[in-house]
């Protein structure tokens, strides 16, 4: 067996075996086959694909190049969720507190921020003294006691994936579906958790710019789940327009917080609710969705949802006190004002994440430091009616010279009109393994 040979017959759309798969992962992670050799393979998938078999026994392959968490000693059905990237996309630090409130064992591996979209990890970080990296024994030991726990990604988690990502960020090989499903599959699986559900965007600021594509990505994440013995959905939600009204690391860590009190925007609100939900269905903590939607509201109504998070931020070594009277405010902010009348048609959701990145919100490369006080916070949206001189963002940062920059790429997001567009579901799908059902 030889890497020419494998390269060969993918390229001619031909299926590969277990073993010539297993050979390349294990051969690439050890050091052995060069660069030249997996990238040519890369390239033959992005061009004749995968099938499902295949796809779930690339994700095995790389689940097992390294370390997995065992979750074993922590009683009930551990339940994981994963959102494929977005622009104020916050709800981590939401619907998992709903879920240990509800009696739902949350331990989630989260990612930090890269270009237009924020990480988690990166979020969490912005409250004085939480740490993220924190090593396996003390993270499940938290989750035991508390229910929840969310950590960066640590250890020798799929090795393959971080080596084999490199080099599809450099070869122009990261829009194949089944390189993007196995990719994020093999770190989830590996992370331990009994159910996964899936949170699959689609629109301006999503990975997946088109509904199909997100629908395809999701069922092949999904297939991969199930291959591997996990409960699995997905659902697939509107990431045209930013999640809520905050942008940027403290700003978001603040409207979870309020969303947790109720207090929260209702797109941001009403889709927390619906990803609890699935994540209580999944762990059998309802007999239906009603029920589990029940059970998620009374967890906010009732304050237990918000004590969850700040049970686990002093676990995690974090001041609670930014929790209850709030984040100390950006040295700077600025108002971006209406330039014309009508309805805001459009709001871009990458723009306006790389907006906030030109406030210093976020990193263009892994070793750039973030202003976790910067970003954007908006007080119009899609649909909205604004008339000449209406505010519609506020714009946080410690340093006004990146306020031209910042302005004139938010400029870019809006586009308005005589007439009110029409409404776009924030949740377009669900993604199981009975098939697809579009709402």
């Amino acid at each position: 067996m030889n890497m020419y040979d494998i390269i060969t017959k993918k390229k001619s759309g031909l299926v590969l075996s277990e073993q010539e798969i297993r050979f390349f992962i294990d051969g690439f992670t050890k050091g052995e086959i060069p660069d030249y050799q997996a990238s040519a393979l890369l390239m033959a998938v992005c061009f004749q694909g995968m099938n499902e078999e295949e796809t779930a026994t690339l994700t095995d392959a790389m689940l097992h190049s390294g370390d997995m968490a065992d979750l074993s000693s922590i009683p009930g059905i551990k339940v994981d969720k994963h959102s494929t990237g977005g622009v104020g996309d916050k709800t981590s630090m939401i619907i998992g507190p709903i879920a240990a409130a509800c009696g739902v064992p949350v331990a989630k591996m989260s990612g930090r921020g890269l270009g237009h979209t924020g990480g988690t990890v990166d979020k969490l970080e912005a409250i004085p003294g939480l740490q993220t990296a924190i090593d396996s024994e003390r993270f499940t030991e938290i989750v035991r006691s508390i229910g929840i726990s969310i950590i960066g990604q640590s250890g020798n988690i799929a090795p393959a994936d971080k080596k084999l990502y490199a080099l599809r960020d450099v070869t122009a090989t990261v829009d194949s579906i089944p390189l993007i499903a196995s990719s994020i599959m093999s770190k989830k699986l590996a992370a331990g958790s009994d159910a996964i559900l899936l949170d699959v965007k689609t629109g301006s600021g999503a990975f997946m710019k088109t509904f199909d594509d997100s629908i395809a990505l999701a069922q092949a994440m999904v297939s991969i789940g199930i291959h591997s013995g996990r409960r699995m959905m997905a659902l697939v939600t509107d990431m045209d327009v930013p999640l809520g009204s905050a942008i940027g690391n403290a700003l978001e860590v603040q409207e979870s917080i309020d969303t947790l009190q109720g207090k929260g925007p209702d797109d941001l609100s009403s889709m927390c609710i619906e990803l609890a939900s699935y994540m209580l269905l999944l762990a059998d903590a309802g007999e239906t969705l009603d029920a589990c939607r029940l059970l998620c509201q009374n967890a906010i109504s009732n304050g237990k949802a918000f004590d969850k998070l700040c049970a686990m931020v002093e676990a995690q070594g974090g001041d609670t006190t930014v929790l209850h009277k709030g984040f100390e405010k950006a040295a700077v902010t600025a108002s971006y004002t209406a330039q014309s009348s009508g309805y805001i048609t459009h709001l871009n959701a990458e723009s306006c994440g790389m907006a906030s990145l030109a406030l210093g919100a976020g990193r263009e490369t892994l070793e750039d430091s973030i202003d976790y006080s910067a970003g954007i916070v908006l007080l119009k949206k899609t649909g909205d009616y604004v008339a000449v001189g209406d505010e519609i963002a506020i714009f946080h940062t410690s340093d006004a010279g990146k306020l031209p920059t910042a302005t004139e790429v938010f400029s870019s997001a809006i586009s308005i009109g005589s007439e009110p567009p029409a409404k776009i579901k924030t949740i377009q799908a669900v993604v199981s393994e009975t098939g697809v059902d579009l709402l």
